[in-house]
């Protein structure tokens, strides 16, 4: 069996090309010319060049292959140019998956975002058939996302044979830009986080997430999509647990989501003149006003999907965040 992986060189691409070939799978992954490829490093697989706007380059990417994995996105909160994220989170998508039903691909897992599923107002876990709104997307990274998600829905109405995975947050070893999420981990983690907000999120381990992607092409529906996450843990936890990994102390200090959002303003403008990024967005304090729980019961059920306790993604996030830096 071959497979094709886009964004096979980041974090979540690689974690599944190591689990393919772990399965036995030949794998071919598909970089762009300029690609940080240290993900890949020592892997024994067939690397395509190509680009998501480059449907020649698709097609020759997709030859012989039967299965597509199809996890390249652009996961940034802010931008100054939001119309980058359409242009590889949607049109993208529609070009690879448009050449692989040209080229005959027998299946293809399309790795999409909780931040698609509508957020419950009561608190509770979110799941599949919380169907969300493009007006109750924050920010242009979940809009592009969402409208992803639409267009793969419905050429899997139309017979393109397509499973859809919703992994939550993932994290651990190779969030080599990092992931806003990676940034989160990475600043708590090296005492740059001196404060926090209530807010909650759900944990994963990133090979878990990879894990769930071969379940999801062996025994997924068409056109059904499954939530690959794992633990629900409030902010305020899980900055306790990267400080046991990391031996610093926990911030204690919580700051109101009201005094954070002019901050967050004020730091995109500066951003905007200076061309450096921010490590504080106001879509990412927008979302802060809810905790993103999900459940993972319907891939548990229909995959035979499991996790790993969420200490020891963090342990491994925080490990190889120290090494790499050289802490």
């Amino acid at each position: 069996m071959q497979a094709l992986v886009t964004g096979a060189s980041g974090f979540v691409g690689a974690a599944v090309v190591r689990a393919l070939l772990a399965a036995g799978w030949q794998v071919r992954a598909l970089v762009r010319a300029t690609s940080n490829r240290s993900n890949l490093a020592g892997l024994a697989i067939d690397v395509a060049l190509g680009d998501l706007a480059d449907s020649a380059s698709l097609e020759r990417a997709l030859a012989n292959c039967e299965a597509l994995f199809h996890v390249a996105a652009d996961y940034r909160l802010w931008t100054p140019d939001p119309q980058v994220l359409y242009r590889s989170n949607v049109e993208g998508t529609r070009n690879i998956i448009d050449a692989a039903r040209r080229s005959g691909v027998r299946r293809i897992v399309y790795t999409s975002s909780v931040a698609t599923i509508g957020l419950r107002a009561d608190g509770r876990p979110s799941d599949e058939g919380d169907t969300g709104r493009l007006e109750e997307m924050i920010g242009h990274y979940k809009r592009s996302k969402f409208l992803a998600e639409q267009w793969v829905c419905a050429a899997a109405r139309g017979g393109v044979p397509i499973v859809i995975v919703n992994p939550s947050t993932p994290i651990g070893a190779g969030d080599i830009k990092p992931t806003p999420t990676g940034r989160l981990v990475l600043d708590a983690a090296t005492g740059r986080m001196p404060a926090y907000v209530d807010t909650g999120l759900n944990i994963v381990h990133v090979d878990d997430v990879a894990a769930g992607h071969l379940l999801a092409y062996q025994h997924g529906r068409i056109g059904e999509r499954y939530i690959l996450g794992g633990t629900d843990l409030s902010l305020k936890r899980i900055l306790s647990m990267i400080a046991l990994s990391s031996g610093r102390a926990a911030p204690r200090l919580r700051i109101p989501r009201a005094v954070l959002l002019p901050l967050a303003y004020g730091a995109e403008a500066l951003a905007r003149m200076s061309g450096r990024e921010t490590r504080i967005t106001v879509d990412a304090v927008r979302m802060a006003r809810h905790r993103m729980y999900f459940s993972s019961a319907r891939a548990v059920r229909e995959l035979g999907y499991r996790w790993r306790p969420a200490q020891q993604a963090i342990d491994d996030a925080v490990r190889w965040f120290l090494t790499a830096r050289g802490s």
